[in-house]
């Protein structure tokens, strides 16, 4: 555990949102990034992403609780409605998001501020994956792994078994 989770003297609380439809090592890395920030961190799993998902919003909570279990300065939610009602009501500092590539920018910036008219005591702060997974999404996890490819570096082995799982059992209702 951080030096700064264990004698901090306020507690700093951020909010790291997303569809984590599948969560993949590169969410895994800016919650990381973000643990050396913050004292906690709530991965909220949104209920209402605005994107067909492959896992339900309950299945991925599950999935997210497997793979955070252990770590007490983690803590998984679902969050309906918005992010930054949520964050000022669990008394967060800061919403995490994450940037990869330039064409992430706009959109954040843009989400960033409305968060801030909503919220205005609690920070976006924008982090990036280690360089490794900057080219990562879960798109691109769900497109590979419904093509049979392997994503077993991608992905933490909980996440890998449960795309197993979903693909398998899509593939033997369409007898593909």
């Amino acid at each position: 555990m951080a030096q700064s989770r264990r004698h901090s003297k306020t507690h700093r609380l951020a909010v790291y949102p997303g569809a984590f439809d599948p969560l993949t090592n590169g969410h895994l890395s800016l919650v990381e990034r973000a643990g050396a920030l913050f004292d906690k961190i709530i991965v909220g799993v949104a209920t209402n992403a605005g994107k067909s998902c492959l896992f339900t919003p309950e299945e991925r909570v599950a999935c997210a609780r497997k793979v955070f279990a252990g770590k007490r300065w983690i803590e998984v939610d679902l969050i309906s409605g918005l992010t930054a009602t949520y964050a000022k009501e669990r008394g967060a500092t800061a919403i995490i998001r994450g940037l990869r590539a330039v064409s992430d920018f706009e959109y954040e910036f843009q989400m960033g501020l409305m968060n801030r008219k909503m919220a205005r005591d609690v920070e976006t702060v924008f982090l990036m994956p280690s360089l490794s997974w900057v080219y990562l999404s879960s798109s691109l996890v769900k497109d590979v792994a419904r093509h049979g490819g392997d994503v077993s570096t991608l992905v933490p082995p909980e996440v890998l078994r449960a795309l197993k799982k979903a693909f398998a059992k899509r593939r033997s209702k369409t007898g593909a």
